[in-house]
C-alpha cells in the first residue's frame, strides 16, 4: 500500500509539467504512506506522483507502472489479491513489465481498448465489468496517453482512501490523502468507494452492485458453518500475499483472534508459490496495545497462547494518548469522536510494529459491519431491519473503521489488510439468510449473543472465553480509562464560553460535546475551511449505530454516545 498524488488537465495547450515541484511537495505530505521510493510522471496532461510501500516485488514494482510502448501510466495505492488468475485470464496479449500485483489494472485496461474506437459505448462498460472481477483494496488513476484519457476507481468498500478536487484554473487532482489536496482545492471531496471516473465522458459511474443489497434479498439463503468457515479462511489465505514481514493485530477479540487463528494455519508455507515452499518469514508475531490491566490485554494474552503466535502486548499511558491527538487527527482527517478515540492507540501500536521491522498486519475489520456485531444490534427488530442496517454500515465504513485501520497504521508505514471484507468473502456472508445472523437464543442453550452464526462456524479453534467474548468496541477494550480521560481532558480544554458559540464557530455540523468540540478545534488547525470538514460524516448514533438504528428502541436516544458501554446492558436484559 502506497499513495498516490495526480493532476490532470485535458486543455489544448496545457502543461502540467510545470507543477512537478509543487507537486513532489505536496506528494512529500504522504510520503509517511510510502516510505521506500518515490516515482514521478510527467507530461503536458497529466503528472502522477507515487509515493511506495514495498510489499509485493520489493525489488521491481516501482511505480508508476508503464507499458512496454509507455502508452499507460499506472499509480496504484493497494492490493489486488487475485492477480495471478487475472494475468492467466489476459493471455499473451499485454508484455508485464514488473511482478507488481496491480500491474494487472493496465493489462486489463489495455484488453479492454483494443478496438475501442469501433465500440466505444462498450469499452466504456467493460471498464466497469474489469473493475468488478479485481478482489483487492485499490485507489488508482490510470493516464491514457494517446487518448489523453484518465480513469480513477477506488475499491468497493473503500479500504483505500481517495479524494478529488478542482484547482483555481480548473485542473482535476487526486490524492491519497486529503492533506495534499486541502490548500490547492477549495472542492475536495471523498471519492466514492465503488465507483470509477473518466475523464473522457466527465463521467463517474458506479461499477459494484450487488444482489444482496436489496431489501429482502438474503431470505431463504443457508450458508452451512462449514462453507462460512471455509470461506473466511481461504480470504485470510489470500491476503498474506507478502514478500517483507508481516504480523496480525490481535486485541483478543473475536474477530481479530479468527483473523490469527487461520494466519497461524497457513504461516508457514509461501502463499506466493501456493504453499509450495517454507514462509520467508514462518513465525507469525501478533500485536496488541491498551493501558495497563486493559480487556484486550488480557484477552490477547490468552489467545496468543492458545494460538502459538511470537506475541507482544504493549501498554501506553493516558497522556501519551492524549499528547499524541494532533498528529492522530492529522493523519486519520477525522474529527468523528469513535473514531478518534479508537485511532490513537492504533497510531501508538503501528509505530512499535513499525519499529520492529513489520511492513503488513492483518485486522479484523468488517465483521461488526458484515455480522451485525455491534451491541445495538440485539434491538433489531426483525431480519429485513438487520440485513438493511449491515449494508448501511458497509456503505459508511470507508469514513469509520477502514479509515481509522488504514490511516492510523499507514501513518507509520504499515499495511493493513482486512479478510472480512474480501469480496469473495462478503458474497457469501452478505448473501446469507440475514435471520440466521439476528441474535437470538441459539439451539444449544447458550443465551443470545452477537455474532453467534461466526462464532458456531469456528467452534473449537479459539479458547472458549474468547469465542465467546462479548463484544467490546477497542476504544473500550484498551481501557475503559481511556474514554473517560479523554472527557474530563475536553473538559477542562473547552471552555464555557468557546462550547456555547460552537454552532458560530463550526456551523457545519456544530459538535454536541466538548470532547467533539475539542477534536473539531484540531481538526481546524490542520484542515480550514468547510469543504474539508464536509468529507467527516456526522449524526446521532449509538455505540456506531446508523442515525436510522436508533428507532429501534426509544432509549437508544436518550443514551446516544459513539462508546459501546451505552448498550452495554443488552446482554443481561437478553437472558
Amino acid at each position: 500500500m502506497c499513495s498516490i498524488l495526480g493532476i490532470f488537465d485535458l486543455r489544448r495547450g496545457a502543461d502540467v509539467s510545470v507543477l512537478r515541484p509543487l507537486a513532489l511537495s505536496l506528494s512529500a505530505l504522504q510520503r509517511h504512506r510510502g516510505p521506500d521510493w518515490s516515482g514521478v510522471h510527467a507530461d503536458a496532461n497529466a503528472l502522477l506522483v507515487h509515493e511506495r510501500l514495498a510489499i509485493v516485488d520489493p525489488l521491481g514494482g516501482a511505480q508508476p507502472l508503464r507499458s512496454a510502448d509507455g502508452q499507460l501510466v499506472l499509480a496504484v495505492n493497494g492490493e489486488i489479491y487475485n492477480h495471478r488468475e487475472l494475468e492467466d485470464a489476459t493471455g499473451d496479449g499485454y508484455d508485464f513489465q514488473s511482478g507488481s500485483d496491480c500491474e494487472v489494472i493496465n493489462a486489463l485496461y489495455a484488453a479492454t481498448m483494443d478496438g475501442v474506437e469501433g465500440r466505444r459505448r462498450a469499452a466504456c462498460e467493460d471498464i466497469g465489468a474489469w473493475l468488478s472481477r479485481l478482489n483487492g483494496i485499490f485507489a488508482f488513476a490510470l493516464w491514457d496517453r494517446d487518448r489523453g484519457r484518465a480513469i480513477i476507481a477506488r475499491d468497493p468498500i473503500g479500504v483505500c482512501p481517495l479524494y478529488w478536487g478542482h484547482d483555481g484554473d480548473g485542473r482535476l487532482w487526486v490524492a491519497s490523502e486529503m492533506k495534499a489536496l486541502a490548500r490547492s482545492c477549495a472542492d475536495v471531496e471523498v471519492f466514492p468507494p465503488g465507483h470509477w471516473y473518466d475523464t473522457a465522458t466527465g463521467e463517474l459511474r458506479r461499477y459494484y452492485e450487488r444482489p444482496w443489497r436489496e431489501r429482502g434479498a438474503t431470505l431463504g439463503r443457508r450458508v452451512e458453518p462449514a462453507a462460512l468457515r471455509e470461506a473466511f479462511e481461504a480470504a485470510v489465505h489470500r491476503q498474506m500475499m507478502a514478500d517483507v514481514p508481516y504480523g496480525v493485530l490481535l486485541s483478543g477479540g473475536l474477530d481479530s483472534s479468527l483473523v490469527a487463528a487461520c494466519a497461524a494455519r497457513f504461516a508457514r508455507r509461501r502463499i506466493e508459490d501456493d504453499d509450495a515452499s517454507e514462509a520467508w518469514w514462518p513465525r507469525l508475531h501478533s500485536f496488541a496495545i491498551g493501558l495497563e490491566g486493559s480487556p484486550d490485554l488480557a484477552a490477547a494474552e490468552v489467545a496468543a497462547k492458545a494460538l502459538g503466535t511470537v506475541h507482544h502486548g504493549f501498554t501506553y499511558t493516558l497522556e501519551e494518548g492524549i499528547d499524541a491527538l494532533p498528529e492522530v487527527i492529522r493523519h486519520i482527517e477525522s474529527f468523528d469522536v469513535t473514531t478518534v478515540r479508537a485511532s490513537t492507540p492504533m497510531y501508538l501500536l503501528a509505530r512499535r510494529i513499525k519499529a520492529m521491522g513489520v511492513k503488513m498486519v492483518l485486522s479484523g475489520e468488517g465483521s461488526d459491519e458484515v455480522f451485525g456485531g455491534y451491541l445495538y444490534f440485539h434491538r433489531a427488530p426483525d431480519a429485513d431491519a438487520f440485513h438493511e442496517e449491515t449494508v448501511r454500515k458497509l456503505d459508511a465504513l470507508h469514513q469509520y473503521d477502514c479509515l481509522r485501520a488504514n490511516k492510523s497504521m499507514m501513518a507509520w508505514g504499515v499495511e493493513a489488510r482486512v479478510p472480512f471484507l474480501d469480496l469473495e468473502f462478503l458474497e457469501l456472508a452478505m448473501g446469507m439468510d440475514a435471520e440466521a445472523k439476528m441474535v437470538a437464543p441459539r439451539p444449544n442453550g447458550r443465551p443470545p449473543i452477537e455474532k453467534a452464526v461466526l462464532r458456531e462456524a469456528f467452534e473449537g479453534v479459539l479458547p472458549a472465553s474468547i469465542l465467546w467474548r462479548q463484544k467490546e468496541q477497542f476504544s473500550d477494550g484498551v481501557g475503559y480509562g481511556w474514554i473517560d480521560a479523554l472527557k474530563a481532558r475536553a473538559a477542562e480544554v473547552v471552555g464555557d464560553a468557546a462550547f456555547a458559540d460552537a454552532a458560530k464557530r463550526f456551523p457545519h455540523d456544530p459538535p454536541v460535546t466538548r470532547e467533539a468540540y475539542w477534536y473539531r478545534s484540531l481538526f481546524e488547525a490542520a484542515f480550514p475551511g468547510q469543504a474539508c470538514a464536509r468529507t467527516v460524516p456526522g449524526g446521532p448514533s449509538i455505540a456506531c449505530s446508523s442515525p436510522a438504528a436508533i428507532a429501534w428502541d426509544a432509549a437508544f436516544a436518550a443514551a446516544a454516545d459513539p462508546s459501546g458501554r451505552a448498550v452495554a446492558g443488552v446482554h443481561a436484559a437478553a437472558l
